[in-house]
């Protein structure tokens, strides 16, 4: 729209273009798109406003899909901290400054048209099994307070009449309660910590989150030497003498709410201290009507009084699984992320717990391979960048992660990455057949080593320790968890793979290893890989139109 002192120009956008508010938007017009059904889909219209600052901007969206298209404006968050020094290329840019990241609801006040930015809006529309096959018009109308429009983009989604299937491959990222408990400032276990529990799992659940870390004990991640996180242990602890009593109260109310919300398998927390395996976490219990710390910083791991703990605790753990039928359902820790100088005390705590827990599938972050070749681990989980040997020696049932480590050549979800290098591990999971996707960060709101709680709105980087992105995915609003546009574009990933799922059952896995890489210089590894939007954006499409003709 045009007026005599100002102008009001938008352009619709993909779900892969970050917006800036201090640069020119040179990203292509992106109008039309094709969905599956069971599918959630996101585009964004990014604004502009030239004048004066206008308020109470408002947006209104008219379609024809069943479900309530979701309108959220984008976001802008501190980032002091963007990236490592010696990043690569592969980047959006270095300087610190504000980053689109956090979507927030736009409520009766409306947005903000700041003079000669951009801004974006953001649009996620659920495709029912119930949306008609064929094209729907989706109108998006700006207002100004006065009810006057200011501009109106179109875009057009097709609905493709197959469902997207249910998704196979298990992910997990680390659900920090304790971050919960102090942010909005609830005591652990009171309602209303429950209530944001509920919340949090919730929004998980939707994004493709199938697997929540369980606190039997107080997580010992991120942890200070001799420091402590707050209290967040599930499992009741009574001690007489050298007998412990156990309850599992707690945990059942744990799996109660999370299995209500679609969490499909749990983790339970480390049994015993990051890097190295040299401690017993943090575990308190009620001795003569009072409750105490009894293991932590200053316990041997193997030693004689943590050993009978875990031969009275275990035992009755395992009893309690088979009882509620959670066999298929959950997955053990030893230790985070040892390496090769951690070898004799992995090695003798992995022993320790396969005397009980041999029939159960035992997880661990690590990216040495000798780890898995000794049996230490069941099930490794090496880093993206080190996942080579593991492949080469065709380890089964394969998972992967990163963490802020992981910064050059791979994909990774950091403020400054490029969207499409978030979203492009879909393809990589899918191609190398990867079963499980780990990741720590869902809502790390504490410094590193958590020392002190940080304001994840003003501080992106745990306290200048990791590049902003990688601690957590969520931001804590007043009403409940605040989504972020990465954790949007990762869902579309493992939208991707169930894609890709549905399409190696009509055609053949080697003919859709064929579609992805046809036009390739190079096999898709996870260091070589397309980084283009546009190449994604069309491969999608590609995949749903060839779903669409084999159907």
């Amino acid at each position: 729209m045009n007026g005599s002192d100002f102008t009001f120009e938008t352009r619709c956008l993909s779900s892969l273009e970050k917006v800036f508010a201090d640069e020119e938007l040179t990203h292509p017009s992106f109008k039309r798109a094709t969905s599956l059904q069971n599918e959630v889909f996101s585009f964004q219209v990014a604004y502009r406003f030239k004048g004066e600052p206008i308020k109470n901007i408002s947006v209104e969206v008219q379609a024809d899909i069943q479900s309530p298209v979701q309108v959220r404006m984008v976001g802008l968050v501190p980032s002091e901290y963007p990236s490592f020094h010696d990043h690569d290329d592969q980047v959006l840019r270095t300087a610190p400054g504000l980053y689109p990241d956090p979507l927030y609801p736009i409520d009766e006040e409306g947005m903000i048209g700041y003079p000669n930015q951009w801004r974006s809006v953001w649009f996620t529309v659920p495709i029912d099994k119930k949306d008609q096959p064929g094209v729907h018009e989706i109108a998006i109308v700006f207002k100004n307070e006065n009810g006057d429009q200011l501009a109106v983009e179109q875009f057009q989604l097709e609905v493709i009449p197959v469902e997207l299937p249910e998704q196979q491959l298990i992910h997990t990222e680390w659900f920090h309660t304790d971050c919960l408990a102090v942010h909005y400032d609830v005591d652990v276990f009171s309602e209303g910590y429950w209530e944001l529990v509920d919340q949090y799992v919730k929004t998980a659940a939707d994004h493709g989150i199938n697997m929540i870390l369980t606190p039997l004990f107080t997580p010992p991640l991120d942890t200070e030497v001799g420091g402590e996180r707050p209290t967040v242990q599930l499992i009741g602890v009574e001690k007489h003498g050298d007998d412990y009593r156990f309850s599992f109260d707690k945990l059942t109310r744990w799996i109660e709410i999370c299995s209500n919300r679609g969490i499909q398998y749990f983790e339970f927390s480390h049994l015993f201290t990051q890097w190295g395996a040299y401690h017993a976490p943090k575990i308190v219990a009620v001795i003569d009507g009072q409750e105490q710390s009894i293991f932590g910083w200053d316990t041997d791991a193997t030693g004689e009084d943590y050993t009978t703990f875990l031969f009275q605790f275990l035992p009755q753990f395992v009893q309690y699984i088979k009882s509620h039928h959670l066999e298929k359902q959950v997955y053990f820790h030893i230790s985070d992320e040892p390496n090769t100088e951690h070898l004799e005390s992995y090695m003798r705590a992995s022993a320790l717990i396969f005397t009980h827990l041999a029939e159960f599938p035992i997880i661990d972050a690590l990216s040495d391979y000798e780890f898995y070749k000794k049996g230490l681990v069941k099930q490794p989980i090496p880093a993206t960048d080190h996942i080579g040997p593991f492949l080469d020696n065709g380890v089964q049932n394969l998972w992967t992660y990163y963490c802020n480590a992981q910064y050059k050549e791979v994909s990774n979800r950091f403020f400054n990455f490029p969207s499409v290098r978030t979203r492009i591990l879909g393809l990589q999971l899918y191609k190398h057949d990867i079963k499980g996707f780990l990741h720590w960060g869902y809502n790390f709101w504490f410094s590193q080593y958590s020392r002190k709680p940080v304001d994840p709105f003003k501080n992106t980087d745990a306290d200048i320790s990791f590049p902003s992105g990688d601690a957590f995915l969520v931001y804590p609003g007043e009403k409940g968890p605040i989504e972020s546009l990465r954790l949007e574009v990762f869902f579309d990933a493992l939208q991707d793979v169930r894609a890709l799922k549905l399409l190696e059952g009509l055609i053949g896995r080697d003919e859709v290893i064929a579609l992805l890489e046809n036009q390739l210089e190079h096999p898709i590894t996870f260091k070589q890989y397309p980084c283009h939007s546009e190449w994604l954006l069309s491969i999608r499409e590609q995949i749903n139109r060839k779903i669409a003709d084999s159907i």
